[in-house]
């Protein structure tokens, strides 16, 4: 993370730069290595310290945080409450875009064979790409959904029959039709 450490009618001294690292490091660890930078503009009023934060991060988020006490420390705690809250409420979210996001799953078959046999040969996987909506439709309906898209396959539920088929387009371009039996 790039830090852009600024006085106001002060100069920074290596013990408050090195209190303002640690607070910044332990904001970057919250947010994974996702800070890209921190402007930190440190100025004093009269006897008040004050500190402003504004920290950059990942996806045009912007952190920032004013705090103001009788010393650096106090300041710095106050500011960096601040930003740590408002870090956590951007991570919380990046979390929850994590877990809602559907990608394929690996569904393992079982296979029963000796354990040299199974480190000889791969097992398949089952990779579940998409949920598919099951609609009536007849055959002919069906056809031209398989040509008019990009589909190879069509599963519906026959209108005349109440049974779910499957019509697939042959290799020979030609169609079939996969019916259950009665």
């Amino acid at each position: 993370m790039r830090l852009e450490l600024t006085g106001r009618h002060l100069d920074v001294t290596p013990a408050l730069r090195q209190l303002l690292e640690r607070k910044l490091a332990k904001i970057d660890r919250l947010l994974h290595d996702s800070a890209v930078s921190a402007q930190v503009v440190c100025s004093i009023e009269k006897y008040r310290h004050v500190i402003e934060m504004t920290i950059h991060a990942r996806g045009d988020h912007m952190l920032h945080g004013v705090g103001e006490g009788p010393n650096w420390p106090a300041a710095l705690k106050m500011a960096g409450a601040k930003v740590e809250e408002q870090a956590r409420r951007v991570k919380t979210k990046w979390t929850s875009r994590k877990r809602r996001a559907t990608g394929r799953r690996n569904v393992e078959l079982p296979v029963e064979s000796s354990p040299a046999a199974v480190a000889a040969e791969v097992r398949p996987r089952v990779l579940r790409s998409r949920r598919y909506a099951v609609k009536p439709m007849t055959v002919e309906d069906a056809v031209l959904r398989v040509e008019a898209g990009g589909d190879t396959f069509v599963v519906f539920r026959n209108s005349s029959t109440d049974a779910i088929n499957i019509l697939y387009r042959r290799k020979d371009g030609h169609f079939g039709l996969i019916e259950p039996e009665a």
